[in-house]
């Protein structure tokens, strides 16, 4: 028993050890990653020092191959925008934090295994780019982003939906495509301000039945699933267009008569609708037709037609009125009858008041930016929606719209 319990102690005492060198490695490698955030750059790729010194809003580092973001980045507090794709980052400095104007954040196509903490701390941003990493999972301070409208993660290692976006109440567009989602929470309706969702290329093999609640939904790509039956989706009274391309089916769902499909059999649905469509206009136009035709006979014919409203007020006035005519449209012409017997040579002019009925377009302005569709060889235009194109380049422009990238990506601002 002595050499058993003795044996024992020398286990746990080894134990112990490597649990103190493991601690000590961690604590050297935190120490590490912080001594090489602070230290300088010794040099900068070329162009690099000009983007730095040139006191745009803009700043594009994307694909400079940097491992590390230039320190000098967090000094520009007057930052809207950041563009560092596609370079070999694995962290930010926290230094980034300081950067409370920024709006847009782009971090795709680099080497990050979790999404930055520093990321987490701008309060004022309003997209978030986080494709084509090494993500599993959404950090709980991601509810700090309060303003975010656009999150683009796709491309990633996603198995479970994260229910912390339910915290992020103008979140419009979330691009979760390329991922390895299996179903979708029920209660997903509680993301009320969505309007674009992209889950293509995930493992469902079955319609998500949460989507049968997203009434304000306009895009949604379940493309490249295993999906091999749809359900009625007419009573989404928002969609406007719905891909459901290389999935086991022979033909598309029943939809909406705006919504615009993108699949097998949706070009032949959507002709058919057409028709039904143009048959029914013709219909319409025939009906009017001959309902105008009747009028005209029935006024040839001596009888005079019955007529609803307020009459303008004109010289050649019949003298005489059918019983159908409101009281109140017999007085206005008395009244009338009477400025003219008392030689009131000025003619009557209704006014309108346009004040009234005003316009006000900057009220329905929608933002194209959040809700960019790329998908292959098809094209959707609308005042509020665009689906573009697959695999284009990567471009940036400086106002209004999505980055765009490689592999299903989007057209940048």
């Amino acid at each position: 028993m002595g050499n058993s319990s003795r044996k024992e102690a020398e286990e746990e005492g080894g134990e112990e050890e490597e649990e103190g060198d493991g601690a000590a490695v961690e604590e050297g490698e935190a120490t590490e990653k912080k001594k090489e955030e602070e230290e300088e750059e010794d040099e900068l790729p070329l162009g690099v020092e000009e983007l730095l010194a040139s006191g745009d809003p803009v700043l594009d580092l994307s694909y400079r191959k940097l491992r590390r973001l230039p320190s000098r980045v967090c000094s520009l507090e007057y930052l809207e925008k950041l563009y560092v794709c596609g370079n070999r980052l694995r962290r930010l400095p926290s230094g980034v934090a300081r950067l409370q104007v920024l709006r847009t954040l782009a971090l795709d196509f680099n080497k990050l295994d979790d999404v930055p903490p520093a990321a987490c701390q701008l309060a004022n941003l309003t997209r978030l780019y986080l494709g084509s990493n090494r993500l599993m999972s959404l950090p709980s301070e991601l509810r700090n982003l309060q303003n975010l409208r656009c999150l683009w993660v796709e491309s990633n290692y996603f198995q479970r939906f994260p229910r912390l976006l339910y915290e992020l109440p103008h979140l419009r567009s979330l691009q979760f495509g390329d991922n390895r989602l299996r179903s979708l929470p029920s209660d997903l309706w509680r993301m009320e301000a969505l309007r674009g969702l992209w889950l293509y290329g995930n493992r469902f093999r079955e319609f998500p039945r949460a989507l049968l609640r997203m009434e304000s939904l306009e895009i949604l790509d379940l493309d490249r699933n295993q999906i091999s039956s749809f359900p009625n989706l007419a009573h989404l009274p928002g969609l406007r267009l719905f891909s459901y391309d290389h999935n086991p089916v022979k033909g598309p769902p029943k939809v909406g008569e705006e919504v615009e499909l993108v699949g097998e059999g949706a070009q032949e649905a959507m002709e058919t609708r057409a028709r039904r469509k143009e048959a029914r206009r013709r219909a319409a136009e025939k009906e009017a037709e001959e309902e105008a035709a009747a009028a005209s006979a029935a006024g040839g014919s001596g009888e005079e037609p019955v007529i609803h409203g307020i009459l303008k007020h004109s010289s050649s006035a019949p003298s005489h009125r059918p019983n159908g005519v409101a009281e109140g449209v017999l007085e206005a012409e008395a009244q009338e009858e009477g400025k003219r017997e008392q030689g009131d040579e000025d003619r009557i002019v209704v006014e309108y008041d346009e004040a009234e009925l005003e316009y006000d377009e900057g009220g329905l302005e929608y933002e194209q930016e959040d809700l960019v569709y790329e998908g292959k060889g098809y094209e959707y235009e609308a005042a509020e929606l665009e689906y573009d194109g697959d695999e284009v380049n990567y471009e940036y422009s400086d106002e209004g719209e999505e980055p765009e990238e490689p592999e299903r990506h989007r057209k940048g601002t």
